[in-house]
């Protein structure tokens, strides 16, 4: 037992470095070329190519039952829609902005299995997720006149579908192995993408070699990223696998300003700092009442 959990940190490590990576990569290809619509369907060839691959050579079922296929599904479409918010968030916000709100997820999570039924909202969730919109606030406050508010939008829209599926996908998880799950939502998304990219017929390739660095950048880490993320929460649980990782947006922060140069003002670090911490304290509460 005490080795899965050391494994499943090392996961949720993995991927957290690997989502901050991904997401400072995609900056990288819009600065030189490339866009959202583009970057989402590389993104999404590279998991699905790996999880079927990793699926025929294991000699696991590429099937599931016709309820558990059609929920995948569904989840993949939600996690077509959110990442395609997220990554229009991120070339119009900086990547630590774009990042930082849509790490909400967690707070929304809480409040979607709180609907559900599943799980009691805190006092202490509530607080957490007073304090740390307030962070957000102070963050975003900074600069607020040079903020689209579409931008914001996007993000938050982002942070409340990686909520549902990470909600949701626990649930349907349920015999330990992620991978089958996560092939169906990464081969969905990449369908979606697909399709409208061959609608548009006008990718956006990258014009550089620092660009092509980029959209191949964000194709690798995100396929760690996400395949390491369902792993983990198959492993030990949507909330153990998410607190691991509330550092993201830091990484993210620290990923930014090393790739793309981007610099956030010191009221924004302690807006930054603020939002991690109340997500970190939700988190641990929440693992203690368990």
């Amino acid at each position: 037992m005490e080795r899965r959990l050391y494994l499943a940190i090392a996961l949720v490590l993995g991927f957290t470095v690997s989502f901050a990576l991904t997401n400072s990569m995609a900056g990288l290809a819009y600065q030189n070329g490339s866009d959202p619509l583009t970057v989402a369907t590389a993104r999404f060839i590279v998991p699905t190519v790996v999880l079927a691959i990793v699926l025929w050579f294991t000699g696991i079922r590429f099937t599931l039952s016709k309820a558990d296929t059609i929920a995948a599904i569904g989840l993949g479409l939600i996690t077509a829609a959110f990442s395609f918010s997220i990554l229009n968030a991120i070339e119009i916000l900086s990547v630590s902005l774009a990042v930082l709100i849509f790490f909400l997820f967690p707070l929304f999570t809480s409040l979607i299995v709180a609907v559900m039924g599943w799980e009691k909202l805190t006092t202490i969730t509530i607080a957490a997720a007073i304090v740390a919109f307030a962070g957000l606030a102070l963050t975003l406050g900074v600069n607020a006149e040079k903020l689209a508010v579409i931008g914001i939008v996007y993000a938050l829209l982002g942070g409340l579908g990686l909520a549902v599926v990470s909600a949701v996908s626990s649930r349907l998880i349920r015999n330990g192995d992620s991978r089958q799950v996560t092939f169906y939502m990464m081969a969905t998304a990449a369908v979606v993408f697909i399709t409208f990219s061959l609608i548009r017929s006008d990718l956006q390739l990258p014009q550089s070699t620092s660009g092509w660095v980029g959209i191949v950048g964000t194709s690798i880490f995100y396929a760690c990223g996400i395949i390491g993320y369902f792993a983990a929460i198959a492993m030990i649980g949507p909330a153990k696998a998410t607190l691991y990782s509330y550092v993201e947006p830091l990484f993210t922060m620290f990923a930014a300003f090393l790739f793309l140069g981007e610099l956030l003002a010191p009221l924004q670090i302690v807006g930054a700092l603020i939002v991690v911490g109340a997500l970190t304290a939700a988190g641990l509460a929440g693992l203690r009442q368990r």
